[in-house]
């Protein structure tokens, strides 16, 4: 299966992550974040980055997860029925950083915030399986100057 993540040129050429506090992880709790598809990452990004930050260079990473990886998934009848709401970020915090801390599996699919029924990817590059994870390539993207933040 091939997900997509959109990012900085700069961060293009590897699978890093930050570390940075994120709707399903703590600060200091490493996670990669991918959608299911390049529209869905590019809509996760429009959401997050102002409409300046929109011109940047751009690169959108193609990640194959091999069909023979173990993905747990989170469905949202599983969370509170307004999980996606700001004031709810804890409740999907502590699950994704549980997933971390017990390394249950290399990728956690998780429904996306943003529109319902579409699916992102946590990767998880402290599980012993992370290294079966390919880069595939990052091709340039450029967002579409009618999208305003």
């Amino acid at each position: 299966m091939r997900v997509y993540r959109i990012t900085k040129a700069r961060y293009a050429e590897r699978l890093i992550a930050s570390g940075g506090v994120a709707r399903w992880n703590s600060r200091g709790q490493f996670v990669i974040y991918t959608a299911a598809t390049r529209a869905l990452a590019c809509l996760e990004n429009v959401v997050h980055l102002s409409g300046e930050g929109l011109l940047a260079d751009f690169r959108v990473m193609v990640i194959d997860l091999p069909d023979h990886l173990q993905i747990e998934t989170i469905s949202p009848d599983q969370l509170p029925p307004d999980w996606f709401t700001f004031q709810n970020y804890f409740v999907c915090q502590q699950i994704g950083n549980d997933w971390l801390q017990n390394s249950r599996s290399p990728v956690l699919k998780v429904p996306s915030a943003i529109i319902p029924n579409e699916w992102n990817y946590l990767l998880n590059p402290g599980h012993p399986d992370f290294s079966q994870i390919d880069l595939i390539q990052a091709e340039p993207f450029v967002f579409d100057p009618r999208i305003k933040s």
